[in-house]
Order: C-alpha cells, then sequence, then structure tokens
C-alpha cells in the first residue's frame, strides 16, 4: 500500500512547541493550512505540490517572525507515489491521468489490493463516474476471486474531502481513451529555449480505414483573455505596419467548455478517406493539395469544402451522434494558447525550429532562420502544452466564425460568432507562407468562404460529451 508522510528537520524540540503569536499556530501548521486552502492554479491536491508549496513557505515565516529554521519534507512509499492526490476537489487532469498509468502498472505486476486503492482515488476525484475505474473494479474482482459484483461507487477514501475535480476529465466512455506523452518548449524573445517540460495528454482515434485515422485531443474547459491589449496592438502597428491587428481588441474573457480537437491540422491522407464517402451536400476533390504529400497537410480547400469534409466525416464515425465540426474563433485561440498569456504558445517568439514560417522575417530579438517556401509534414516541431502540434504556422486554419472588424459584441461563451450574411470567414495560425507576427495565437485572418489557396487547410472539433 502506497503512504505518506510529512515531516520536519532542522529544528530543535523545544521550537516545535512555540506558537507564533500573530498566527496562533507554528509555521509548519500554519503553511498546511494555507496549501490546503489554495483552489486554481498552484493548488496543492498532491503529495508532491503540498511539498513543494511546505518547503517553500515554512522557512518564509519562520524567516518573518524571526524563529529558528525549519526544513519540512515529504516522504512517500514508494517514492514514485508522491503524486498521490490529497485533495480530489482540486485535482486536474494530469493528475489523474497520472495514477490511471499507475493503477494499470500495479494490474500488469498483479498487484490487485494497489490497484484497486488507485483506482478508487481516481473514481472519487472523478464523482463515480469514471468508466475505467469502474470497468478496472471488475477485472480487479474477477482476478481476486471474488464473486460478488463490484461497487458501482466506491466509499470515498478517509479524509479524503469532498469529491471532484475543478478540471474534470473527459466524461464520455473513458475505455476508449488513451494517454500520449509530450515535451512542451518555451524560448525568450531571443529564440533561446530556456525550459522544457514533460506533460500528457488524453485523445480518442477515429479509424478511417486503409491503415488511416485520426487522433483528437481532451482540451480541458476553462477561462482565457481573447485577444490583445491595447497598448501591444499599437505597438505591433507601429512595429510591422498592418492596421489589422486592431481586428484583435478589445481584449476580453471567454469561457470554454471542453472540446476534443485535431491533434494535427486535417492531412492529405485523411482527406482521401474522407472525400471518397457518400456526398452530403457538394462535391470535393478527391486530391486537391499543391504540395504533396499523405502527412502533409491538405491544403486548396475552402470554408465549404471543411464543412463537408466535417459532415461526411461525422457520417463515418463509430461514435454514435458524434458531430465533427469545425472550431469556434474562440475554441481555436484558447487551445493554441494552452494555457499561456504569450505572442505564441512557445514564448515570446518563435524560430523555425519551433514552426514552419517565414523565416526570413523576425518578431523580437531572435536571428532570421529558414524558409521552406512549402508545407511540412504534421507533426514535425514541438506541440503545445495541451498537445497540439502545428497551431503557429504550416497552413491557416478555418473557423466556424464570420469576419468581425472588432470583438465588440463577440459572444463570452467559446461559441461561434455568426450574426451577418457576411460569407467571409475567419482563419487562424499562420502558415509557411506567413511573417512571425502573423502566426501569433491571437491574429485574426478572413477570407471569402469559397477561397482555396495552398497556404490555408483546417484542423476539425467535436464536443466532448457522453456520445463517444
Amino acid at each position: 500500500m502506497p503512504y505518506f508522510g510529512l515531516f520536519l528537520s532542522d529544528f530543535s524540540y523545544r521550537s516545535t512547541l512555540l506558537e507564533i503569536d500573530q498566527l496562533q499556530h507554528g509555521s509548519f501548521t500554519q503553511a498546511l493550512l494555507d496549501g490546503l486552502r489554495i483552489a486554481g492554479a498552484g493548488n496543492c491536491a498532491t503529495v508532491e505540490r503540498l511539498d513543494r508549496y511546505l518547503q517553500s513557505t515554512v522557512p518564509t515565516i519562520n524567516q518573518t517572525h524571526q524563529k529558528n529554521p525549519q526544513h519540512p519534507y515529504a516522504t512517500a512509499e514508494p517514492a514514485t507515489k508522491l503524486h498521490l492526490i490529497l485533495l480530489p476537489d482540486y485535482a486536474t487532469l494530469a493528475d489523474i491521468t497520472q495514477i490511471k498509468i499507475d493503477a494499470y502498472e500495479a494490474e500488469v505486476k498483479g498487484d490487485w489490493e494497489l490497484a484497486k486503492q488507485l483506482w478508487i482515488r481516481v473514481n472519487v476525484a472523478a464523482r463515480g463516474s469514471d468508466m475505467q475505474a469502474i470497468e478496472a473494479f471488475s477485472r480487479i474482482f474477477l482476478r481476486q476471486g471474488e464473486s460478488s459484483a463490484p461497487p458501482k461507487n466506491p466509499e470515498p477514501l478517509p479524509n479524503s474531502g469532498r469529491s471532484g475535480i475543478s478540471e474534470p476529465a473527459p466524461t464520455a466512455h473513458q475505455s476508449e481513451l488513451q494517454v500520449f506523452q509530450f515535451e512542451i518548449v518555451k524560448v525568450n524573445a531571443s529564440g533561446q529555449v530556456v525550459k522544457r517540460d514533460t506533460s500528457k495528454a488524453e485523445y480518442f482515434t477515429e479509424d478511417l480505414g486503409n491503415g488511416v485515422s485520426l487522433e483528437m485531443v481532451y482540451i480541458p474547459d476553462g477561462t482565457f483573455l481573447m485577444g490583445t491589449e491595447d497598448e501591444e496592438i499599437e505597438r505591433l502597428v507601429q512595429k510591422f505596419g498592418w492596421d489589422g491587428f486592431r481586428r484583435e481588441k478589445p481584449q476580453h474573457e471567454v469561457k470554454v467548455q471542453s472540446f476534443f480537437m485535431g491533434k494535427y491540422p486535417v492531412t492529405q491522407a485523411q482527406w482521401k478517406r474522407v472525400a471518397a464517402l457518400p456526398k452530403v451536400n457538394r462535391d470535393l476533390k478527391a486530391d486537391p493539395s499543391k504540395f504533396k504529400g499523405d502527412k502533409r497537410a491538405v491544403e486548396q480547400v475552402s470554408w465549404n469544402d471543411a464543412v463537408e469534409f466535417c459532415d461526411r466525416l461525422s457520417s463515418l464515425s463509430k461514435y454514435a451522434n458524434k458531430q465533427y465540426r469545425l472550431p469556434s474563433e474562440a475554441e481555436w485561440e484558447y487551445a493554441c494558447r494552452a494555457s499561456t498569456n504569450t505572442p505564441f504558445h512557445f514564448g515570446e517568439t518563435i524560430t523555425t525550429e519551433l514552426a514552419n514560417f517565414n523565416g526570413d522575417s523576425t518578431y523580437a530579438s531572435e536571428p532570421k532562420g529558414k524558409k521552406c517556401g512549402e508545407t511540412t509534414e504534421v507533426g514535425s516541431f514541438p506541440p503545445n502544452g495541451f498537445g497540439l502540434y502545428d497551431m503557429h504556422g504550416n497552413v491557416w486554419e478555418w473557423c466556424q466564425d464570420n469576419r468581425h472588424d472588432s470583438y465588440k459584441g463577440a459572444p463570452r461563451d467559446g461559441s461561434a460568432w455568426i450574426d451577418n450574411d457576411n460569407q467571409t470567414r475567419l482563419l487562424r495560425g499562420g502558415s509557411w507562407f506567413s511573417n512571425p507576427e502573423n502566426c501569433r495565437s491571437a491574429c485574426r485572418l478572413s477570407f471569402s468562404c469559397v477561397s482555396r489557396y495552398d497556404l490555408i487547410g483546417f484542423r476539425i472539433v467535436c464536443a466532448a460529451g457522453r456520445t463517444l
């Protein structure tokens, strides 16, 4: 069974008995209480995060109140269990995913009791609705030789507090979901890599036949600032000489529901499979792209073509009532930013080591790069924090929305803004032909819904409900 403990080192016995008068607690107790109250970003839902918080906070409190130093530390058995969930109510999707991986590993090793306890933690955090956990209980009971049916809603862990998570995992049939791991890269204004992190995301696969599939990545719900602040817009207009940046204001808060998004722009192989399906509303060319390659993004497709692709794919899907569509502009920007607020999800700039764009131009103080002059295979560059590839450059991506010259009156719920007869539609992300300033997370472009160019493609989304 995994366990953990929190301890103090480098202190005298006498010092542990002394409260800090202003706090009516010792520093360790005060830090522990504060840490357990933190909600949202920076919460202490896991042993590891609580340990980090205590290590930084306790010495600060002692120093502030001129007390002897105390240095907390956590221990767990096994040591890898420092990520165990303490507060299910504040657990994130990444927290839950890691426990699932540990639970599967315990099953593989035949440690059924450990596996059961880990799956209980998963299901508590998911409010008793995690299908993978419920199916795991059945497997474990069978392996342990128990004849009684497994409980669908296992008892919460002792002292686990409230159940549920602030960033819920997908509620669809989770047995269909898989996990992939990826590296996230951050750069400074000079284009130098300053940070590398490893992350995980969940996804499902739509089988298109003939060895071709389409991966859809889970995007958690959340709130973000859409657009660009006025001062930054004026700086961009002055530096790059284009008034179109003013379409990115006013910056405004948008709440987005969870959804699934294509891991990559739609490829030529995927396009060919879906274009061969029966017509819904319009004909599709089987091979419209200028730059050929099954793993390259499809291009020279109009907004109308992309909508037809979604309609045909929806009719093919093995998942009942699964409706594919183009993303709303808000969904696209939210997914691109992946919890960042910098011009690019990579940081303050981009380089041609990170994306396919016109490297003859620069955005900040990075050196010039190469200029491909054509599309590249999808997934050739690092992904963002949600595990999405090619969100900057390669091909512009169609969105549902009509063109609007500002965000005045825009929806705040993440839905598409379609309220006029204008047949001009929005595109996002930039392309192989674009200068870097036009590849920013917030940049907006628009073309007629019938336009077809070798720098325009698309990616698709679908709802994250119980329709998988």
